[in-house]
This record gives C-alpha cells, sequence and structure tokens, in this order.
C-alpha cells in the first residue's frame, strides 16, 4: 500500500478519519503522524486506540505517548502497561519512565499492588521519576514483594524520595536476601547522614556479594566518619578489584593517612584503573608519605595513570 505524505500535521480531523481506517497500517502511521505533532491535542485521539485490535498500533501509541506527559497520557499508558503483548507493554513501561509532571502520579498509584508483576513494575519505575512525597506509603508497601524486581523497583521509588521516613524501610532492605535489591537499597543511603544510615553502610562493607561491598564504599566516601574511614582499609585486600577501586577512591576523599601504605601497593597492580585511583587518591590526601609510592609511577605505560601520578606530586609539593 502507497501512503500520501501528511502535509498538514495540524488537521486532526483528518488523523482521526485515519484513525477508523479499518486498515491496522493506516491507523499506525496516524499514530506516528499525531506524535509529531507534538501538540497536547494529539494526546485524547491516541489515547483512543489504546484498545485497537492490532497490536501494531498499540504499540506504537506506547511510543507515541513518550512524546506527551501529563494525567491523561499516564492514564493511557496505564492502559497499555496491562496489554497482553509484551511489546506493548514494555513500551509502555519506558513512556512510564519518561514522565515528567507529578500529576502524572494519579493512575500509578493504583496499580502498585496489581496483579500482573510487568505492571507493579512498570507503575514503580514511572514513580520513581515522578517522586511524589505520596508514593512513599506504595513504595515501601512494595519493597515486601515476593518478587526481588519489583522490590528492586520500589526501593528506587523510596530511595528517589530522599527522606527521613524511608529510612527504616531502606535500612531493612540492605538485609534483603537478594543482593540485588540490598545493592540499591545501600545506594539509597547516599542522601542521608544519620548514624542508622551509617551503622548500615559500615555492615554492608561485609556483605557476602562484592557489588554491596562496592556501594558501600562508594557511599561511605560521602560521609564524615571520624575513626570509621579506618573500616574501609580491609577492603583494599578485597578480591574484587571493583571493590577496591571504590575504597581506594572513598579513602582518598576521607584523606585517611592510615591507608596510604595499602593504597600505594595498588600502584603495583596489573589493573590500570586501581593504579590510576590510587595515584588520585594518594594525590588527595596529600601527605608525604606517599612520595615513594608516587616516583616509581612517574614513567606508567599508561597516560592516564601518569597523569593522575604528575598531579599527585604536584599536590604533595
Amino acid at each position: 500500500m502507497v501512503f500520501e505524505p501528511f502535509e498538514d500535521e495540524s488537521d486532526f480531523g483528518l488523523l482521526a478519519e485515519k484513525l477508523a481506517d479499518p486498515d491496522a497500517a493506516v491507523r499506525r502511521v496516524a499514530v506516528m503522524e499525531l506524535a509529531d505533532t507534538a501538540d497536547p491535542e494529539a494526546i485524547s485521539l491516541i489515547a483512543t486506540t489504546v484498545k485497537d485490535a492490532s497490536p501494531e498500533v498499540r504499540l506504537q501509541a506506547a511510543i507515541a505517548f513518550g512524546e506527551f506527559d501529563g494525567v491523561e497520557t499516564s492514564s493511557a499508558l496505564c492502559l497499555l502497561l496491562q496489554d497482553a503483548d509484551d511489546r506493548v507493554s514494555q513500551a509502555a513501561t519506558y513512556s512510564l519512565s519518561e514522565l515528567k509532571d507529578p500529576k502524572s502520579a494519579d493512575p500509578l498509584l493504583e496499580l502498585t499492588a496489581h496483579e500482573s508483576e510487568k505492571v507493579r513494575m512498570g507503575a514503580l519505575l514511572g514513580l520513581k521519576q515522578l517522586r511524589r512525597p505520596d508514593a512513599l506509603a506504595n513504595g515501601i508497601e512494595a519493597m515486601k514483594d515476593p518478587v526481588s524486581a519489583v522490590r528492586i523497583q520500589a526501593v528506587g521509588v523510596v530511595g528517589y524520595l530522599q527522606t527521613e521516613d524511608a529510612l527504616p524501610a531502606l535500612i531493612a532492605s540492605c538485609r534483603d536476601s537478594d543482593p540485588e535489591v540490598r545493592r540499591t537499597a545501600v545506594g539509597a543511603l547516599a542522601f542521608s547522614k544519620s548514624s542508622h544510615a551509617k551503622d548500615a553502610l559500615l555492615a554492608a562493607l561485609g556483605d557476602e556479594n562484592w557489588a554491596v561491598r562496592e556501594i558501600a564504599a562508594e557511599v561511605l566516601g560521602k560521609f564524615f566518619v571520624g575513626d570509621d574511614t579506618k573500616l574501609l582499609i580491609p577492603l583494599l585486600d578485597d578480591p574484587y578489584w571493583q571493590v577496591r577501586v571504590k575504597a581506594t577512591r572513598s579513602l582518598g576523599k576521607l584523606k585517611v593517612v592510615e591507608a596510604i601504605e595499602k593504597i600505594g601497593a595498588q600502584l603495583g597492580e596489573q589493573t590500570s584503573n586501581l593504579r590510576k585511583e590510587a595515584a588520585a587518591a594518594l594525590g588527595e590526601i596529600a601527605n608525604k608519605a606517599a612520595l615513594p609510592y608516587l616516583e616509581k609511577l612517574v614513567d606508567d605505560p599508561d597516560p592516564d595513570v601518569r597523569k593522575n601520578v604528575r598531579w599527585a606530586l604536584g599536590r604533595i609539593g
């Protein structure tokens, strides 16, 4: 079939006729043309296709709504999120994550306890970006969901709100049975400077999962925790270099002089990321005890390492 080019994107009457065409291909193109107008008037017309007989048309509608915002858009996407076709529901989930108007959260709040896992996840993902304070209760309840993937999204909703009222739930999720939930919860504690958050982060340094230890080491770099900073030093012996990188960075930011010897040892690692981070950390600490370690790497084969070594030597002076 040959389509005539659409010359007047403001002619919603013509597009409405195309949406009623018996040919699904015509209806799909009409949805695309409506999205191209970027005119809020197009929302109600596209919404008429959320129950179209053709999954291709519904899929195009889910994609098209990514160009719009507001409650009407969110309501239509909530219907598409529940679509039997996984392609449609996935596209709706993505479009929901693009919403910015806090009012768009209203339809989503009703779906956080939906019987479908994919619907709960999509609703929570949309709510996370909108940061509606009244989503806190929904998020905390969803953190008890039997599906770990849903709990991860729920932690995101609660963590994005950055409120001390969320701390007990976030700290509890730091002990979740799923390591990815724990990792997300530990990362979400970065906003708080409370002693309870600090204790949870320090406990996470001993987590059995390396990704949890890694994020805990990173977040602790944003805290001023006195003698507790020394508890990061053992992580420089962690079997995972990713953990050692984050621990090195945090020890540098916190200027932990007691870590100089251990950080200096990282300069002999084969992984260039470790050497680069170690040089930067020694520069942050800026103590003359680091000079012997740094002077050995002035001719390192990696240019980024050499750059950090020169910077660190300049800092120490």
